[in-house]
């Protein structure tokens, strides 16, 4: 599906998919909307008091969310194993052109690039701090380690347009991947999707939403 670049309100850029009407982040602020959510409400909340944390994304897209936690554990000198599961990987012309490395001001120009440019389902370590591992395969098709992750992020397109993503069997899965204590961050509050997270065993809170959005969840295992 053909995409087109988009500045968001904060000034950072987002992908919009003409056929789907969607957007891969918030049009009111792209960086704004994953450093709340992500960041802020998923790394920061579990990172304060551990040294290592084994991450998984669902939907990983243009890699802001993973670019963002690399720029934060460069800072915090934590450690970071990153599983990233993507069956649909965008063009290396298009990523090349979006502006996050100017817009956190973080210079970290060729780790945006190479976060990219990663081999998939190899180890590739970006830092001393970050290694990431790419899984170009759908996540009902991917094999993930029992009780082997920290924190989820998952960010795949909104229920409306990817409804097979936000099932109780695909939050099942993910709850078994999860160590005891784990956290799953998503910016989708929709009754259906509290429901699914429900069934599939986790706690979940609403939390006050970014710009433009008045709530998200946090989910326990």
């Amino acid at each position: 599906m053909k995409s087109q670049i988009i500045i968001t309100a904060d000034g950072s850029h987002t992908l919009h998919i003409p056929e789907l009407n969607e957007c891969y982040h918030s049009r009111n602020g792209a960086i704004a909307e994953s450093k709340h959510i992500f960041i802020d409400a998923g790394y920061r909340f579990l990172s304060w008091n551990k040294e290592h944390l084994n991450i998984l994304e669902v939907g990983y897209g243009t890699g802001l969310n993973a670019f963002l936690t690399l720029i934060e554990c460069e800072k915090d000198e934590k450690k970071v194993n990153y599983v990233a599961v993507e069956p649909y990987r965008i063009e290396e012309k298009i990523l090349s052109k979006l502006n996050y490395p100017d817009i956190t001001g973080s210079g970290h120009h060729k780790m945006f690039a190479e976060l990219h440019q990663s081999v998939s389902g190899v180890i590739n370590q970006l830092s001393g701090n970050f290694e990431i591992v790419l899984i170009e395969r759908k996540i009902e098709e991917t094999q993930l380690q029992d009780n082997g992750y920290d924190l989820v992020y998952f960010d795949a397109f909104a229920p409306d347009v990817q409804p097979e993503m936000w099932t109780p069997e695909i939050f099942n899965k993910l709850y078994i991947a999860m160590k005891d204590g784990g956290i799953l961050v998503t910016y989708s509050c929709k009754g259906d999707v509290k429901r699914a997270l429900k069934s599939a065993g986790f706690t979940i809170e609403k939390l006050p939403g970014p710009l433009g959005k008045r709530e998200f969840l946090r989910a326990k295992k």
